[in-house]
């Protein structure tokens, strides 16, 4: 039996969708084995608590197969690693701009981060001047989700698609 209940009586439905009641827990129990199906409590909160009388395996099945159906339908939105250097040349510059738009076109998020190794951290403007340079490059198709900040030796930011209406 169900911890939950801590009362002696229950609302029974029966598996028919009729209501049998308010029983007690044990009358609730022996209409259930007559029918040789289970007890349910379905509101364990509600006053009394509801119980159903139902084949649980049946039950158990359906929900598993709701889950599936939902998990199905969902949209994961994949975000894709995108690394730049302070000192990057407009070729790497123009060929990692061209990944990225097909990522974004494709729907997919673009994490764009840049790493400061050694002296560079002392040059953060010059950093920050190729990240703005990147997001303008892609600022047709793309909207900036998180504006660059610098966390650590490590600056950031994330671009999703635009929305089209």
């Amino acid at each position: 039996m169900n911890e939950n209940i801590r009362f002696k009586e229950v609302l029974v439905i029966a598996d028919n969708g009729e209501q049998l009641g308010i029983l007690t827990r044990t009358e609730a129990l022996n209409a259930a084995y007559d029918r040789n199906l289970d007890l349910l409590c379905v509101a364990p909160n509600a006053v009394p608590p509801v119980c159903r009388i139902l084949d649980y395996g049946k039950y158990r099945y359906a929900q598993q197969k709701k889950q599936k159906e939902a998990k199905k339908n969902q949209h994961v939105t994949e975000v894709k690693p995108m690394r730049l250097s302070p000192v990057i040349d407009i070729g790497d510059f123009n060929t990692k701009a061209s990944q990225a738009r097909k990522w974004l076109e494709e729907g997919k998020k673009v994490k764009v981060d840049m790493r400061f190794r050694g002296r560079l951290i002392t040059r953060l403007d010059v950093g920050k001047k190729v990240m703005d340079n990147f997001i303008e490059e892609l600022s047709d198709i793309s909207i900036v989700e998180k504006q660059p900040s610098l966390e650590g030796n490590t600056m950031y930011c994330i671009m999703g698609p635009k929305r089209n209406k």
